[in-house]
């Protein structure tokens, strides 16, 4: 029996979002701010680019509250997002594709809640949907996709890149792989209720692993990526709703 209702939440990251259909905007407006989605033709899923569609907004800047609220908003209960990330694990090499299970947040200046006005404690324990990362799973193995598993996201502030000394405090504290979009956006999933599974794209050793860390390389090895991430999305939205893979 194929799942026609609610479609699936993708928030795509840095390379991937050229590679989803951008052509049907839809502006909501939230208790947050302004959100626009695109809606998927067919309704199997609704797209937020995190950085907007011109790429635009820094890692510090994204309005995350407004982007889950309008998921709320639309009645969509599933999240899988996707994050092009700095490898501190030697087995987690450049260009491989990986899910993440636990984070560490090194965030300093953003809004990182829904609720400021009563008192809420959200459970973190495991912040990830076992059940998409599952999913994902599955479907990687459909397509003969090798996917690495159980990974810790570190989020650091942005900007800019860490330094050597940062990243080695990262992996002493036990972190895989670092970025800058996975939190709060992970948290404010939580808080919503929202399952929510994170799906990363190692472009680059992190600093000291490698000379120096640029957008450009990061930008290269996402061009190779980016379509394959968009497959497994769609592929694993196909498996969620019942439909042939």
């Amino acid at each position: 029996m194929t799942r026609t209702s609610p479609p699936v939440g993708v928030i795509t990251g840095t390379g991937v979002t050229e590679h989803f259909d951008l052509s049907r905007p839809k502006l909501l407006r939230t208790r947050f701010g302004k959100a626009t989605v695109y809606p998927h033709p067919a309704g199997a899923y609704v797209v937020i680019p995190r950085h907007g569609a011109a790429h635009k907004s820094p890692p510090h800047g994204i309005n995350y509250r407004a982007n889950i609220a309008a998921f709320e908003q639309l009645g969509i209960k599933e999240v899988i997002a996707t994050s092009a990330v700095g490898s501190m694990n030697q087995g987690f090499r450049v260009g491989e594709i990986g899910l993440v299970e636990q984070f560490l947040d090194f965030t300093k200046r953003r809004q990182t809640t829904f609720f400021e006005e009563k008192v809420v404690h959200t459970d973190m324990t495991n912040p990830y949907s076992r059940h998409l990362n599952l999913e994902l799973s599955v479907a990687a193995k459909r397509m003969g996709v090798d996917v690495r598993t159980h990974l810790v996201y570190v989020c650091a502030e942005g900007p800019r890149f860490e330094t050597a000394a940062e990243i080695k405090m990262y992996k002493i504290l036990g972190g895989d792989v670092v970025g800058m979009t996975g939190v709060p956006e992970v948290v404010l999933a939580n808080e919503k209720r929202l399952e929510y599974a994170s799906v990363v794209i190692a472009t680059n050793w992190a600093a000291g692993m490698q000379p120096k860390v640029s957008h450009e390389e990061v930008l290269k090895v996402m061009k190779k990526s980016g379509k394959t991430v968009k497959q497994l999305i769609e592929a694993t939205i196909a498996g969620l709703r019942g439909e042939k893979r």
